[in-house]
């Protein structure tokens, strides 16, 4: 029976895995993995998805040791600064594992590398309407799913969404979906425009602080978008900072309107389900309800840009550049 025991890990098999060996600096890396303990699934890999605003990080070199261990990713193996195998949004095929999911597409937080090993727990199986190459989407969907959540937004809410990258725009579709509420997008690129707009928001230019909103997000990870949240904010709104600084300060001013408005900034991190959903949601749960909430061919329009596997480590200065074009980077494995 399949996953049943070492014996599953053909002898042959090698893999690659990429590497983040020093400051701007990956490579892949042959491995041979040594045969894994009974009930561990083999999955070959088919698409993974680069978090640019994590792994920007990770590819600079993490240095503050305060953040080290909540950074870790589940699968991840060296230790920050360097070198480091990291990552979390890999798609794959069970080619080795239990009769209900061998054969199947899963969702994982692994790595970027062509092969992995995985207890069948931490596979979540893709709904069959959810592409693949789509499903890469699934742990920043369950990062807006958990903002939202934070969040309190409801139907009829003002809501003001200021970063128009990946997170900042699953929250956009997320929150143009509560009956009546009037979602509107800043940033400062107008190439996003179309897409905000195909998502049931409305565009408005970054220095419109209208100050009327009763929910704002900032998911731009600069202390200017920061600034342009807050003006957003309405009488005793609340802000949710989705943003990771990692080891950059960021200045902040917390006096006027901040201060007389009665305002709120709340935290939003994924790590952690909600705590007004926590009594009944485990990681799991919410897990598979991203990757429902992934069967909107909409979605697609995220992925702006594919990258081979063999291409990876030279591609990645220009994909994790601040300031990089596109919105969603997803690799592509043979």
């Amino acid at each position: 029976m399949p996953g049943d025991d070492a014996s599953n890990c053909p002898a042959s098999l090698s893999l690659r895995a990429l590497w983040y060996t020093a400051p701007g600096r990956a490579e892949l890396r042959a491995e041979t993995p040594t045969p894994p303990a009974g009930g561990l699934c083999r999955v070959a890999t088919l698409w993974s998805g680069i978090s640019r605003g994590t792994e920007r990080l990770v590819f600079a070199g993490l240095a503050d040791p305060v953040h080290r261990q909540r950074m870790r990713a589940p699968m991840q193996e060296g230790e920050f600064p360097f070198p480091v195998k990291y990552g979390y949004c890999a798609v794959g095929r069970v080619e080795d594992g239990p009769p209900a999911l061998h054969g199947r597409i899963v969702f994982a937080l692994a790595p970027h590398q062509d092969h992995f090993f995985a207890p069948a727990s931490a596979l979540a199986p893709v709904p069959a309407d959810v592409p693949p190459r789509r499903a890469t989407l699934a742990a920043n969907m369950e990062t807006a799913l958990n903002g939202v959540w934070d969040s309190g937004a409801g139907p009829g809410d003002r809501i003001a969404v200021v970063g128009a990258g990946l997170v900042g725009l699953l929250v956009a579709r997320l929150c143009a979906r509560l009956p009546g509420a009037e979602v509107t997008v800043h940033d400062p690129d107008p190439a996003r425009a179309p897409l905000v707009e195909a998502f049931g928001a409305t565009v408005a230019e970054v220095s419109e602080g209208t100050g009327a909103a009763d929910v704002v997000f900032h998911a731009s990870g600069s202390a200017a978008g920061l600034a342009t949240a807050l003006a957003c904010c309405g009488e005793e709104a609340r802000l949710v900072e989705m943003s990771w600084y990692g080891d950059k300060q960021v200045p902040l001013a917390l006096g006027g309107a901040f201060h007389h408005k009665r305002l709120q900034i709340v935290s939003s991190q994924v790590g952690m389900v909600s705590p007004s959903r926590r009594p009944r949601w485990s990681h799991r749960r919410r897990l598979e309800k991203a990757l429902a909430l992934l069967a909107d061919p909409a979605l697609d329009a995220l992925i702006t840009e594919e990258v081979a596997f063999d291409d990876l480590p030279q591609a990645l200065p220009r994909i994790l550049a601040e300031g990089a074009e596109g919105i969603a980077t997803v690799v592509r494995y043979t």
